[in-house]
């Protein structure tokens, strides 16, 4: 079996939103999680339109800056680029690359302070 589909299975099941975009800002794909958290801009819709349109001048130019950035080294993968208090999470953009680093895209990803309360094991 293709290696793509095991991937695409792994960003299907984060329960962290996860939107990837091509370097012209495309959204090129929305996991689950992604189209329950947008629902109200569009969700699945969102797909194949640009993530600029999701965001205000200032926020557009930090984006464009961090894919420069990226695309100045293959060392340049992850910037953190906020916190939300609300729901105690830290927000990163990453790097997409080629087989041959060459920069394709990015993606946002969520990462979650607060600890799992989930029973260990719980079969449901």
């Amino acid at each position: 079996m293709e290696l793509s589909v095991y991937f695409k299975s792994i960003v299907d099941q984060d329960l962290c939103p996860v939107v990837i975009c091509g370097l012209d800002h495309e959204i090129i794909y929305m996991n689950p999680a992604a189209v329950s958290r947008y629902a109200a801009r569009g969700g699945a819709d969102l797909v194949g339109k640009s993530l600029m349109l999701c965001h205000g001048p200032k926020s557009q130019e930090r984006i464009k800056e961090v894919v420069s950035w990226f695309g100045e080294s293959t060392e340049h993968n992850r910037i953190y680029t906020s916190f939300n208090p609300k729901e105690n999470k830290d927000v990163y953009m990453v790097a997409l690359r080629g087989q041959d680093g060459n920069l394709i895209g990015y993606y946002e990803k969520h990462e979650y302070r607060d600890r799992e309360t989930e029973a260990f094991y719980k079969f449901v």
